[in-house]
């Protein structure tokens, strides 16, 4: 169905049953839809913001050098390209590094101190890391370097480490309803940002905006899954609308010319292309490459930069689609009716592709899911893992704790390792703890949010599910449930996807496109011809999201199909 230009002063019907079904009032449909800034809470409101700020102008004014360091992922990198902007407009030069996951692995270590001493760095910022770093933080003072530490990962050692500042709207002494614990690790470099800013200008200095800063506060919460606040949702929002018209080079690099003429970016777009390609050369070698092309200007780099993303996400997705298989083969020996969670280990599983085979593994089996693969020191091992449907997945690990050697994350993912002789004792552990928990609270649910017929989906659906950007946790996409469609073809894409076109039973001219990626071998589900050939006169039930597919400059509906029954469903 082509979609065609409307204006609407009412939001569409469906979406009205939606929100009624999510039990929003009014106010909160409103504050859902909210792009205002001025009512977010105070984003500098917490603790060592401020003195990080002041030691940081210090800095900048005595010439001390700066350094920044930060994690290996997306979230990681764009709170790095984030404060090399930032300091950029300030006409100050930052050193930037990130560690390798395969040589210095998650967090800052005592040889990162070690090279910065080398540096002649004497503040050194963390961004998305360090907070469960203790003993790095004493080293850093032993060596001499003020370290700010700036992360939003649950506060989970010992003690808060004894840096110069410790910046985390996690921290344990941080209100617990503070509505900032939601932040990404970008969010939390912006707010020191504008800390900083807000501090010059005090000080009489006439400070540039910081609004082109959010394109990176987006990318980097929509990546990092953050749960999507009112706070997280405006900020993104802002940051998303400012993409397609971008002034920084090396985010335009990500996108055609045809995705650029969109008026605000996609939160799919971000997630699905943009992050695993950010994220690609963390995962197989060094990340320096993806942080090079978001801070460059030069085109040639910045076109040599892109150049290696795209073959190594090539080479990332082959590798992960031969891990994937191993997994599944593993999780199917040992599948049983009340399995509570998978917990799978082959010594030569890639290490950077852990954490997508894991959340595959959810996708499959609808369980959380713990990945391991053989560390570089003998005898040890190393996971990481996700979770399924509410359960907090830190919360049990970190019942475990004692087992591990090292272990850090957040409600939804995690990463530890541990002595490989720990396995069946942690293995044992965890289905205790799960037992504990009820199921509905541990499982990926197939749910779904409303009942539409096909004639409801229309353009002006579709244009106002796009005033609900971005989607992720706390914002997730609508999912529909649609009876009574029939299958009026399909065609299998690559071996892998299907494309569908449904009509209604009511109406046969009436028809809809619809996709369902990776369809082909999921597990438990029948397949297209099977499907196609036991509709009966009800045709088929469909749960999908609604979607936009733009190409040559049309518009059309698209169906992402997730889930198909036979007949109808009650």
């Amino acid at each position: 169905m082509e979609l065609q230009s409307q204006n609407t002063t009412t939001l569409h019907p469906v979406l009205s049953r939606l929100f009624q079904k999510r039990g929003l009032d009014q106010a909160q449909v409103q504050e859902n839809l909210s792009w205002n800034l001025r009512e977010l809470p105070d984003l500098m409101n917490m603790i060592d913001l401020q003195k990080a700020s002041e030691r940081l102008i210090l800095a900048m004014q005595s010439g001390e050098k700066i350094g920044i360091y930060g994690d290996y992922d997306v979230d990681g990198t764009t709170s790095c390209a984030l404060l090399y902007h930032f300091f950029k407009m300030l006409n100050t030069e930052v050193d930037i590094c990130q560690p390798s996951r395969f040589v210095e692995g998650y967090g800052i270590h005592n040889s990162s101190i070690d090279v910065a001493v080398e540096k002649g760095i004497k503040v050194l910022v963390t961004v998305d890391c360090g907070i469960t770093n203790t003993a790095t933080a004493d080293y850093a003072k032993e060596r001499g370097i003020d370290l700010i530490i700036t992360d939003h990962h649950k506060d989970a050692a010992d003690h808060i480490p004894r840096a110069y500042a410790v910046v985390n709207p996690n921290r344990r002494d941080e209100p617990e309803d503070s509505p900032l614990r939601a932040l990404a690790g970008v969010g939390v470099g912006f707010a020191l940002g504008l800390r900083i800013k807000h501090d010059l200008a005090e000080m009489g200095e006439e400070m540039p905006s910081l609004y082109p800063l959010l394109q990176f506060v987006a990318i980097g919460t929509i990546c990092d899954i953050a749960r999507l606040t009112p706070i997280n949702l405006r900020l993104s929002r802002h940051g998303l609308k400012q993409i397609p018209t971008s002034q920084y080079p090396g985010i335009l690099a990500f996108f055609s010319s045809e995705e650029l003429k969109t008026p605000v970016m996609s939160s799919e777009k971000i997630s699905f292309h943009m992050g695993p390609m950010i994220n690609s050369k963390g995962r197989l070698d060094h990340p320096e490459r993806a942080l090079k092309l978001l801070i460059s200007y030069d085109a040639a780099e910045i076109k040599e930069h892109y150049f290696h993303l795209e073959m190594s996400n090539r080479d990332r997705r082959l590798i992960q689609a031969e891990v994937v298989e191993g997994a599944k083969k593993e999780a199917i020996k040992n599948i049983h009716n009340d399995m509570l969670v998978n917990i799978l280990y082959q010594p030569d599983w890639h290490e950077g592709v852990i954490g997508i085979v894991a959340s595959k593994m959810v996708d499959m089996f609808e369980v959380p899911a713990i990945i391991f693969t053989n560390a570089e020191e003998s005898g040890v091992i190393k996971a990481s893992a996700r979770t399924a449907g509410e359960l907090n997945l830190f919360d049990c690990l970190d019942q475990c704790k004692d087992l591990f050697i090292k272990f850090g994350g957040h409600k939804a993912a995690a990463g530890l390792s541990m002595k490989k002789e720990n396995l069946p004792a942690f293995k044992k552990r965890m289905n205790e703890i799960l037992k504990a928990i009820p199921a509905i609270m541990r499982t990926r649910v197939a749910t779904y949010d409303i009942e539409v017929k096909l004639e409801e989906i229309d353009a002006s659906l579709v244009r106002d599910l796009e005033k609900l950007e971005p989607f992720g946790p706390g914002n997730e996409r609508p999912v529909f449930r649609m009876k009574n469609s029939l299958i009026q073809n399909y065609r299998v894409m690559k071996e892998a996807h299907v494309r569908w076109t449904f009509n209604s039973k009511d109406d046969p001219k009436r028809t809809l496109q619809g996709i369902s990626f990776n369809y082909i071998g999921k597990w438990n589900e029948p397949t297209p011809d099977d499907l196609f050939r036991l509709q009966d006169k009800n045709g088929v039930t469909a749960q999908f999201t609604v979607g936009i597919n733009r190409f040559n400059g049309s518009e059309t509906i698209q169906l992402m199909v997730d889930r198909l029954f036979p007949g109808t469903l009650n």
